[in-house]
């Protein structure tokens, strides 16, 4: 059974590609991939910055009370 591929919602047989569509859909395999990984380290700096700005504001009040808040919830 020949293998197909999907490009922008057409269906494709991959023999019949000939070595530079093939080393095309290399290149397009391998640039999808890194956008997905870049969309995951992107959502963990995004969680990281967010935990960051929590960790700064507890720090600026308790510069400005003398209250550590994360205490309170321990």
């Amino acid at each position: 059974m020949p293998e197909k591929i999907n490009v922008d919602g057409v269906e494709y047989d991959l023999g019949s590609f000939n070595q530079d569509a093939k080393a095309l859909l290399k290149k397009l395999q391998h640039t999808n991939k890194k956008i997905q990984d870049n969309k995951r380290m992107c959502a963990l700096l995004m969680r990281a910055k967010k935990s960051y700005i929590s960790e700064l504001k507890q720090e600026i009040i308790k510069g400005k009370s003398g209250v550590d808040v994360a205490s309170l919830f321990d």
